[in-house]
């Protein structure tokens, strides 16, 4: 009897009690455990899953931008063996909009210029030297071409945009010896021509400056 007593004693049912609240805790840190570790495991199967394809899509643009720089811009017309002296007068050119031959002793800026009116020949062909791509256009270019590629031009560094009034084809794009006609702002040689051009393997003068010349 003594000890049924004991057992149905306040002391005996506050031991029974805590015992039971410890027993629930335990419980409930195993289970916050578990969850941590799961939680922690599909964290790192994540971050090494979106690294691969960080790394992978990564690893694509590369070759995309790689094969655009070693392969020919279809339909572009090249010119070799020009002329690089600087001059002071009015030079007369075989092109239009020119892509090289003598010119200005100070370039036109061309750190992601754009240029609503007309610009020197002369100082935009000493920026094709330094590497730039020169984006023009005449009036039968489409308003939302001429957006679209002065909001191109405007990301660039190393390229400038101007209006050439008298050129044959309304959107063109020129590099030092290179020029391509675009009919639209989404052919994708625009894409490429800069990838290609942009400080590329045709700059007679690679690094030089595009900025502290001519502004209009």
């Amino acid at each position: 009897m003594a000890s049924a007593k004991n057992q149905n004693s306040p002391a005996a049912t506050r031991r029974a009690k805590l015992e039971e609240a410890r027993r629930k805790e335990r419980a409930i840190e195993r289970r916050s455990r578990i969850i941590t570790i799961t939680a922690a495991v599909l964290v790192v199967a994540g971050l090494v899953a979106g690294g691969g394809y960080l790394m992978s899509a990564a690893d694509e643009q590369d070759a995309a931008e790689e094969q655009a720089r070693t392969s020919p811009v279809t339909g572009e017309k090249s010119w070799d063996k020009l002329e690089q002296n600087h001059v002071q007068t009015p030079v007369t050119y075989p092109m239009n909009p020119p892509v090289g031959g003598d010119h200005n002793p100070v370039w036109m800026n061309c750190d992601a210029d754009v240029y609503t009116e007309a610009i020197p020949n002369e100082n935009a062909v000493h920026s094709l030297e330094h590497g730039a791509v020169w984006v023009t256009y005449n009036d039968k270019a489409k308003e939302a071409d001429v957006k679209a590629l002065s909001e191109r031009v405007s990301k660039t560094p190393y390229s400038l945009m101007s209006p050439v009034a008298d050129q044959k084809d309304p959107l063109m794009l020129s590099a030092w010896g290179k020029q391509l006609t675009v009919k639209s702002a989404t052919d994708a040689r625009v894409a490429q021509f800069f990838t290609k051009y942009v400080q590329g393997a045709q700059t007679p003068e690679p690094g030089a400056a595009c900025s502290g010349g001519v502004a209009k």
